[in-house]
Protein backbone atom coordinates (compact mmCIF):
# COMPACT_ATOMS: atom_id res chain seq x y z
CA UNK A 1 0.00 0.00 0.00
CA UNK A 2 1.38 3.23 -0.81
CA UNK A 3 2.32 5.55 2.28
CA UNK A 4 -0.49 8.42 1.59
CA UNK A 5 -0.52 9.39 4.93
CA UNK A 6 3.81 10.15 5.11
CA UNK A 7 3.19 11.20 0.91
CA UNK A 8 0.39 13.46 1.99
CA UNK A 9 2.33 15.53 4.70
CA UNK A 10 5.67 15.45 2.60
CA UNK A 11 3.25 17.27 -0.14
CA UNK A 12 2.31 19.62 2.49
CA UNK A 13 5.96 20.56 2.98
CA UNK A 14 6.24 19.12 6.46
CA UNK A 15 9.52 17.22 6.21
CA UNK A 16 8.85 13.72 7.71
CA UNK A 17 11.54 12.22 6.42
CA UNK A 18 14.25 14.76 8.51
CA UNK A 19 11.50 14.47 11.48
CA UNK A 20 11.65 10.92 11.88
CA UNK A 21 15.14 10.54 11.71
CA UNK A 22 16.03 13.57 14.18
CA UNK A 23 13.09 11.57 16.81
CA UNK A 24 14.57 8.32 16.53
CA UNK A 25 18.07 9.90 17.40
CA UNK A 26 16.41 11.54 20.83
CA UNK A 27 14.48 8.22 21.56
CA UNK A 28 18.10 6.28 21.59
CA UNK A 29 19.81 9.02 24.03
CA UNK A 30 21.02 7.52 27.25
CA UNK A 31 19.60 9.29 30.33
CA UNK A 32 22.98 11.20 30.76
CA UNK A 33 22.48 12.97 26.88
CA UNK A 34 18.92 13.38 27.26
CA UNK A 35 19.05 15.68 30.47
CA UNK A 36 21.64 17.50 28.35
CA UNK A 37 19.43 17.73 25.45
CA UNK A 38 16.73 19.07 27.36
CA UNK A 39 18.73 22.04 28.80
CA UNK A 40 20.44 22.84 25.50
CA UNK A 41 17.30 22.65 23.86
CA UNK A 42 15.56 25.32 26.08
CA UNK A 43 18.03 28.05 26.52
CA UNK A 44 18.03 27.56 22.07
CA UNK A 45 14.53 27.76 22.07
CA UNK A 46 14.32 30.81 24.61
CA UNK A 47 17.07 32.74 22.85
CA UNK A 48 15.45 32.19 19.19
CA UNK A 49 12.67 33.90 20.27
CA UNK A 50 14.44 36.63 22.30
CA UNK A 51 15.92 37.50 19.04
CA UNK A 52 13.09 36.78 16.74
CA UNK A 53 9.64 37.41 18.72
CA UNK A 54 9.17 40.48 19.23
CA UNK A 55 6.16 39.51 21.20
CA UNK A 56 8.15 37.10 23.24
CA UNK A 57 10.72 39.51 23.95
CA UNK A 58 7.93 42.48 25.52
CA UNK A 59 6.88 39.48 27.87
CA UNK A 60 10.02 38.43 28.95
CA UNK A 61 10.92 42.30 29.67
CA UNK A 62 13.74 43.09 31.42
CA UNK A 63 14.06 40.07 33.73
CA UNK A 64 17.19 37.82 33.74
CA UNK A 65 16.10 35.47 30.99
CA UNK A 66 19.22 32.93 32.02
CA UNK A 67 17.61 31.77 34.73
CA UNK A 68 14.54 29.41 33.65
CA UNK A 69 12.67 29.83 36.87
CA UNK A 70 12.40 34.00 36.25
CA UNK A 71 10.88 33.82 32.80
CA UNK A 72 7.26 34.17 32.44
CA UNK A 73 4.52 31.92 32.41
CA UNK A 74 2.39 32.36 29.16
CA UNK A 75 -1.44 31.83 29.71
CA UNK A 76 -3.97 31.78 27.07
CA UNK A 77 -5.18 35.09 27.53
CA UNK A 78 -1.50 36.45 26.71
CA UNK A 79 -2.57 34.82 22.99
CA UNK A 80 -5.94 36.56 22.73
CA UNK A 81 -4.11 38.89 20.65
CA UNK A 82 -4.19 38.92 16.59
CA UNK A 83 -1.76 35.73 15.60
CA UNK A 84 0.60 38.04 13.00
CA UNK A 85 1.19 40.26 16.08
CA UNK A 86 2.85 37.11 18.19
CA UNK A 87 4.68 35.64 15.06
CA UNK A 88 8.43 35.13 14.82
CA UNK A 89 10.59 36.67 12.29
CA UNK A 90 10.85 35.33 8.73
CA UNK A 91 7.36 33.19 10.00
CA UNK A 92 3.99 33.55 8.10
CA UNK A 93 0.90 32.40 7.56
CA UNK A 94 1.85 31.07 4.74
CA UNK A 95 4.99 29.51 5.77
CA UNK A 96 3.98 28.21 8.84
CA UNK A 97 0.90 25.54 10.33
CA UNK A 98 -1.56 27.44 11.39
CA UNK A 99 -4.66 26.37 13.80
CA UNK A 100 -7.58 26.88 16.18
CA UNK A 101 -7.50 25.30 19.95
CA UNK A 102 -10.59 24.03 20.88
CA UNK A 103 -11.75 26.20 23.13
CA UNK A 104 -12.47 23.55 25.68
CA UNK A 105 -10.54 26.04 28.07
CA UNK A 106 -13.00 28.29 27.01
CA UNK A 107 -10.25 30.49 25.84
CA UNK A 108 -9.90 29.47 22.58
CA UNK A 109 -6.94 31.58 19.86
CA UNK A 110 -5.33 30.57 16.90
CA UNK A 111 -1.85 29.16 16.93
CA UNK A 112 0.95 28.75 14.54
CA UNK A 113 3.82 25.67 14.34
CA UNK A 114 6.36 25.82 12.12
CA UNK A 115 6.75 23.11 9.17
CA UNK A 116 9.14 21.27 11.01
CA UNK A 117 7.94 21.48 14.32
CA UNK A 118 4.82 20.47 13.13
CA UNK A 119 6.65 17.37 10.97
CA UNK A 120 7.78 16.49 14.43
CA UNK A 121 4.64 16.27 16.21
CA UNK A 122 3.10 13.60 13.44
CA UNK A 123 6.65 11.93 13.71
CA UNK A 124 6.14 11.51 17.69
CA UNK A 125 2.16 10.74 17.26
CA UNK A 126 3.73 7.86 15.08
CA UNK A 127 6.03 6.73 17.01
CA UNK A 128 3.70 6.17 20.32
CA UNK A 129 0.86 4.87 17.86
CA UNK A 130 3.47 2.28 16.73
CA UNK A 131 3.74 0.97 20.88
CA UNK A 132 0.52 -0.72 19.59
CA UNK A 133 1.87 -1.94 16.12
CA UNK A 134 -0.66 0.87 14.63
CA UNK A 135 0.82 2.63 11.51
CA UNK A 136 -0.97 5.54 10.03
CA UNK A 137 -0.14 4.37 6.43
CA UNK A 138 -1.76 0.89 6.84
CA UNK A 139 -3.79 0.53 9.79
CA UNK A 140 -7.46 1.31 9.26
CA UNK A 141 -8.91 3.42 12.07
CA UNK A 142 -12.75 4.06 13.31
CA UNK A 143 -12.70 7.98 14.08
CA UNK A 144 -14.89 9.15 16.63
CA UNK A 145 -14.67 12.83 16.29
CA UNK A 146 -17.04 15.84 15.52
CA UNK A 147 -17.08 17.38 11.50
CA UNK A 148 -18.01 20.57 10.14
CA UNK A 149 -21.36 21.08 8.97
CA UNK A 150 -21.14 23.28 6.46
CA UNK A 151 -20.54 21.47 2.91
CA UNK A 152 -16.78 22.71 1.75
CA UNK A 153 -15.41 22.14 5.50
CA UNK A 154 -16.95 18.54 5.54
CA UNK A 155 -15.62 17.90 2.32
CA UNK A 156 -12.27 18.73 2.59
CA UNK A 157 -12.60 16.72 6.40
CA UNK A 158 -13.72 13.48 4.40
CA UNK A 159 -10.93 14.42 1.96
CA UNK A 160 -8.13 13.96 4.90
CA UNK A 161 -9.91 10.89 6.11
CA UNK A 162 -9.07 8.97 2.92
CA UNK A 163 -6.06 10.37 3.26
CA UNK A 164 -5.42 9.41 6.69
CA UNK A 165 -6.87 5.95 5.99
CA UNK A 166 -9.84 6.30 8.35
CA UNK A 167 -13.62 6.13 8.86
CA UNK A 168 -15.15 8.89 10.42
CA UNK A 169 -18.35 8.03 12.73
CA UNK A 170 -19.59 11.84 13.28
CA UNK A 171 -20.77 12.08 16.84
CA UNK A 172 -22.96 15.19 16.47
CA UNK A 173 -25.98 12.31 17.36
CA UNK A 174 -25.71 9.54 19.48
CA UNK A 175 -29.23 8.08 19.50
CA UNK A 176 -29.83 4.44 19.43
CA UNK A 177 -30.46 3.77 15.68
CA UNK A 178 -26.85 6.42 14.47
CA UNK A 179 -25.30 3.98 17.10
CA UNK A 180 -27.11 0.64 15.62
CA UNK A 181 -25.42 1.92 11.81
CA UNK A 182 -22.10 2.40 13.95
CA UNK A 183 -22.35 -1.01 14.59
CA UNK A 184 -23.19 -2.57 11.05
CA UNK A 185 -19.86 -0.49 9.93
CA UNK A 186 -17.56 -2.91 12.62
CA UNK A 187 -19.27 -6.23 11.01
CA UNK A 188 -18.37 -5.14 7.91
CA UNK A 189 -14.76 -3.33 7.58
CA UNK A 190 -11.84 -4.18 8.74
CA UNK A 191 -11.12 -1.46 11.55
CA UNK A 192 -7.53 -1.96 13.48
CA UNK A 193 -7.98 0.66 15.82
CA UNK A 194 -10.78 3.15 17.37
CA UNK A 195 -9.78 6.85 18.27
CA UNK A 196 -11.19 9.74 19.77
CA UNK A 197 -13.56 11.39 22.20
CA UNK A 198 -14.06 9.87 25.33
CA UNK A 199 -17.60 10.27 25.97
CA UNK A 200 -18.60 9.49 22.96
CA UNK A 201 -17.24 6.20 22.39
CA UNK A 202 -17.81 5.45 26.21
CA UNK A 203 -21.41 6.01 25.03
CA UNK A 204 -21.21 3.44 22.34
CA UNK A 205 -19.68 0.81 24.77
CA UNK A 206 -22.89 1.06 26.74
CA UNK A 207 -24.80 0.60 23.29
CA UNK A 208 -22.66 -2.98 23.27
CA UNK A 209 -23.47 -3.64 26.61
CA UNK A 210 -26.88 -3.54 26.33
CA UNK A 211 -26.82 -5.22 23.08
CA UNK A 212 -24.62 -7.77 25.04
CA UNK A 213 -21.86 -7.36 22.53
CA UNK A 214 -18.50 -7.62 22.23
CA UNK A 215 -17.32 -5.67 19.28
CA UNK A 216 -13.94 -7.49 18.73
CA UNK A 217 -15.86 -10.82 18.16
CA UNK A 218 -17.81 -8.95 15.29
CA UNK A 219 -14.99 -7.26 14.23
CA UNK A 220 -11.69 -9.35 14.78
CA UNK A 221 -9.41 -7.39 13.16
CA UNK A 222 -9.51 -4.63 15.76
CA UNK A 223 -6.31 -4.08 18.24
CA UNK A 224 -6.70 -0.99 20.59
CA UNK A 225 -8.78 1.93 21.51
CA UNK A 226 -6.68 5.50 21.49
CA UNK A 227 -9.54 8.02 24.08
CA UNK A 228 -8.68 11.49 23.79
CA UNK A 229 -10.06 15.14 24.58
CA UNK A 230 -11.91 14.50 27.61
CA UNK A 231 -11.55 12.50 31.08
CA UNK A 232 -11.52 8.74 30.89
CA UNK A 233 -12.55 7.48 34.53
CA UNK A 234 -11.41 3.82 35.83
CA UNK A 235 -15.22 2.09 35.67
CA UNK A 236 -15.60 3.46 31.99
CA UNK A 237 -12.30 2.49 31.49
CA UNK A 238 -13.26 -1.25 32.76
CA UNK A 239 -16.64 -1.34 30.55
CA UNK A 240 -14.27 0.05 27.87
CA UNK A 241 -11.89 -3.34 27.85
CA UNK A 242 -15.05 -5.37 28.48
CA UNK A 243 -17.24 -4.34 25.85
CA UNK A 244 -15.14 -3.96 23.27
CA UNK A 245 -12.22 -6.56 24.37
CA UNK A 246 -8.92 -4.76 23.75
CA UNK A 247 -6.82 -2.60 25.57
CA UNK A 248 -7.77 0.89 25.98
CA UNK A 249 -5.32 3.62 25.77
CA UNK A 250 -5.30 6.98 27.48
CA UNK A 251 -3.60 10.16 25.74
CA UNK A 252 -3.42 13.35 26.72
CA UNK A 253 -2.44 16.24 23.85
CA UNK A 254 -3.24 19.78 23.03
CA UNK A 255 -3.49 20.97 19.41
CA UNK A 256 -1.26 23.83 19.84
CA UNK A 257 1.55 21.68 21.23
CA UNK A 258 1.51 17.45 20.79
CA UNK A 259 0.66 14.21 22.72
CA UNK A 260 1.46 14.91 26.05
CA UNK A 261 1.11 12.36 27.65
CA UNK A 262 0.39 8.61 26.15
CA UNK A 263 -0.19 5.81 27.92
CA UNK A 264 2.52 2.88 27.82
CA UNK A 265 2.57 -0.71 27.48
CA UNK A 266 3.11 -0.90 31.27
CA UNK A 267 -0.06 0.50 31.60
CA UNK A 268 1.51 4.22 32.82
CA UNK A 269 0.83 7.81 31.81
CA UNK A 270 4.47 8.44 29.93
CA UNK A 271 5.24 12.24 28.98
CA UNK A 272 6.31 12.62 25.87
CA UNK A 273 10.15 14.42 26.81
CA UNK A 274 11.22 14.17 23.08
CA UNK A 275 9.60 17.52 21.84
CA UNK A 276 8.33 19.01 25.26
CA UNK A 277 9.43 20.12 28.76
CA UNK A 278 6.78 19.68 31.26
CA UNK A 279 6.56 21.32 34.62
CA UNK A 280 4.47 21.38 37.50
CA UNK A 281 4.56 24.14 38.95
CA UNK A 282 2.33 26.02 42.31
CA UNK A 283 0.36 29.46 42.05
CA UNK A 284 4.11 31.21 42.65
CA UNK A 285 5.33 29.51 39.30
CA UNK A 286 7.71 27.42 41.71
CA UNK A 287 8.12 23.45 41.05
CA UNK A 288 6.59 21.37 42.98
CA UNK A 289 7.55 17.90 44.29
CA UNK A 290 6.79 14.39 42.38
CA UNK A 291 3.46 13.53 43.78
CA UNK A 292 2.23 16.76 44.07
CA UNK A 293 -0.33 18.31 42.27
CA UNK A 294 -0.21 21.43 40.58
CA UNK A 295 -0.77 23.33 37.31
CA UNK A 296 0.94 21.98 34.22
CA UNK A 297 3.17 24.39 32.45
CA UNK A 298 4.84 22.97 28.87
CA UNK A 299 7.34 24.40 26.50
CA UNK A 300 7.19 23.44 23.14
CA UNK A 301 10.67 22.82 22.51
CA UNK A 302 11.47 22.93 18.61
CA UNK A 303 8.29 25.66 17.93
CA UNK A 304 10.12 28.55 16.11
CA UNK A 305 7.42 30.52 14.10
CA UNK A 306 5.29 30.39 17.39
CA UNK A 307 6.55 30.78 21.23
CA UNK A 308 5.25 28.03 23.79
CA UNK A 309 7.75 28.97 26.80
CA UNK A 310 6.07 27.56 29.80
CA UNK A 311 2.79 28.13 28.82
CA UNK A 312 0.48 27.34 31.17
CA UNK A 313 -2.28 25.03 29.63
CA UNK A 314 -4.85 25.35 32.18
CA UNK A 315 -4.46 21.67 33.13
CA UNK A 316 -4.21 20.24 36.50
CA UNK A 317 -1.74 17.10 37.37
CA UNK A 318 0.13 15.44 39.27
CA UNK A 319 3.79 13.72 38.57
CA UNK A 320 4.60 10.09 39.63
CA UNK A 321 7.47 10.42 42.35
CA UNK A 322 9.44 7.92 40.36
CA UNK A 323 9.71 10.43 37.18
CA UNK A 324 12.79 10.92 35.48
CA UNK A 325 14.13 13.98 33.03
CA UNK A 326 13.90 11.29 30.01
CA UNK A 327 10.66 9.15 31.27
CA UNK A 328 8.09 11.53 33.10
CA UNK A 329 5.23 9.60 34.63
CA UNK A 330 1.88 11.89 34.91
CA UNK A 331 0.50 10.23 37.51
CA UNK A 332 -2.77 11.87 37.47
CA UNK A 333 -4.69 14.37 35.22
CA UNK A 334 -7.34 16.20 37.61
CA UNK A 335 -9.02 18.60 35.38
CA UNK A 336 -8.84 21.95 34.32
CA UNK A 337 -7.97 25.02 36.38
CA UNK A 338 -11.07 26.63 35.94
CA UNK A 339 -13.78 23.93 36.38
CA UNK A 340 -13.90 24.43 39.93
CA UNK A 341 -16.80 25.41 41.83
CA UNK A 342 -16.72 27.53 44.20
CA UNK A 343 -19.14 26.86 47.26
CA UNK A 344 -20.80 29.00 49.97
CA UNK A 345 -18.76 28.33 52.77
CA UNK A 346 -15.80 29.49 50.74
CA UNK A 347 -14.38 25.99 49.74
CA UNK A 348 -13.52 25.64 46.57
CA UNK A 349 -13.98 22.22 44.48
CA UNK A 350 -12.59 20.69 41.27
CA UNK A 351 -16.35 20.35 39.37
CA UNK A 352 -14.89 16.32 38.56
CA UNK A 353 -16.09 15.76 42.15
CA UNK A 354 -19.36 16.14 41.42
CA UNK A 355 -18.72 13.53 38.30
CA UNK A 356 -17.38 11.49 40.34
CA UNK A 357 -20.05 11.18 42.95
CA UNK A 358 -22.64 11.41 41.00
CA UNK A 359 -21.35 9.01 38.23
CA UNK A 360 -20.91 6.57 41.23
CA UNK A 361 -24.44 6.43 41.92
CA UNK A 362 -26.23 6.72 38.30
CA UNK A 363 -23.84 4.39 36.65
CA UNK A 364 -25.28 1.19 38.89
CA UNK A 365 -28.50 0.57 36.68
CA UNK A 366 -27.38 1.67 33.26
CA UNK A 367 -30.47 4.31 32.78
CA UNK A 368 -28.49 7.61 32.72
CA UNK A 369 -26.30 7.57 29.34
CA UNK A 370 -24.57 10.57 30.48
CA UNK A 371 -24.83 13.74 32.55
CA UNK A 372 -23.30 17.08 32.66
CA UNK A 373 -23.57 19.37 35.78
CA UNK A 374 -23.86 23.26 36.23
CA UNK A 375 -23.25 25.55 38.63
CA UNK A 376 -26.01 28.52 37.94
CA UNK A 377 -25.53 30.45 41.54
CA UNK A 378 -23.29 29.85 44.76
CA UNK A 379 -25.52 27.19 46.06
CA UNK A 380 -27.40 25.84 43.31
CA UNK A 381 -26.54 23.12 40.70
CA UNK A 382 -28.46 22.06 37.52
CA UNK A 383 -27.76 18.17 36.59
CA UNK A 384 -28.66 17.78 33.25
CA UNK A 385 -29.23 14.32 31.82
CA UNK A 386 -29.73 11.29 29.40
CA UNK A 387 -31.96 8.63 30.29
CA UNK A 388 -34.11 5.69 29.43
CA UNK A 389 -36.30 6.64 32.05
CA UNK A 390 -36.62 9.92 34.66
CA UNK A 391 -34.71 9.73 37.78
CA UNK A 392 -36.71 8.90 40.72
CA UNK A 393 -36.99 10.55 44.51
CA UNK A 394 -34.85 7.63 45.67
CA UNK A 395 -32.36 8.16 43.37
CA UNK A 396 -32.49 12.20 43.69
CA UNK A 397 -31.67 11.83 47.26
CA UNK A 398 -29.28 9.34 46.89
CA UNK A 399 -27.18 11.84 45.03
CA UNK A 400 -28.01 14.67 47.06
CA UNK A 401 -26.76 13.41 50.05
CA UNK A 402 -23.20 11.80 48.69
CA UNK A 403 -22.71 15.69 47.17
CA UNK A 404 -23.77 16.48 51.27
CA UNK A 405 -21.12 14.11 52.29
CA UNK A 406 -18.46 15.27 49.92
CA UNK A 407 -19.09 18.84 49.63
CA UNK A 408 -21.38 20.70 51.74
CA UNK A 409 -24.93 20.89 52.76
CA UNK A 410 -28.20 22.89 52.15
CA UNK A 411 -27.15 23.03 48.32
CA UNK A 412 -29.61 22.86 45.79
CA UNK A 413 -29.75 20.75 42.94
CA UNK A 414 -32.08 20.47 39.73
CA UNK A 415 -32.58 17.39 37.86
CA UNK A 416 -33.30 17.70 34.17
CA UNK A 417 -33.90 14.97 31.97
CA UNK A 418 -32.65 16.05 28.27
CA UNK A 419 -32.85 13.92 24.73
CA UNK A 420 -29.23 15.26 24.30
CA UNK A 421 -26.47 17.09 25.84
CA UNK A 422 -24.75 19.98 24.16
CA UNK A 423 -21.45 19.50 22.47
CA UNK A 424 -19.23 22.21 21.47
CA UNK A 425 -19.06 22.77 17.63
CA UNK A 426 -16.04 19.98 17.43
CA UNK A 427 -18.19 17.58 19.53
CA UNK A 428 -16.37 17.72 22.90
CA UNK A 429 -18.48 17.37 25.90
CA UNK A 430 -17.84 20.07 28.80
CA UNK A 431 -18.80 17.56 31.83
CA UNK A 432 -18.90 20.78 34.27
CA UNK A 433 -19.30 24.34 33.92
CA UNK A 434 -19.71 26.90 35.84
CA UNK A 435 -21.99 29.78 35.08
CA UNK A 436 -20.81 32.06 37.89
Amino acid sequence: MLPLFDLSLQLNNFPMKEAKSELRKIVAFSEKEHDVFIENKKQEIVHFHLQNNPFYRELVGSKNHKIWENLPVLNKQNLQKPLLERLSKNHSLKNSYVNKTSGSSGTPFTFAKDKYCHALTWASNMYRFGWYEIDFNTSYQARFYGIPMNFIGNKKERFKDFLSHRFRFSIFDLSDAVLEGFLNHFRTKKFDYINGYTSSIVLFAKFLQKKNIVLSAICPSLKVCMVTSEMLFEEDKLLLEKQFGIPIVNEYGASELDLIAFQNKEGEWQVNSETLFVEILDENNRDVPNGTSGRIVITSLFNKAHPFIRYDIGDLGILDEKSTLQKPILKQLIGRTNDVAILPSGKKSPGLTFYYVTKSIIEDDGNVKEFLIKQTKIDTFEIEYVSETELNLEQIEKIKKAIEQYLEPNLNFIFIRKKSLERSNRGKLKQFKSML
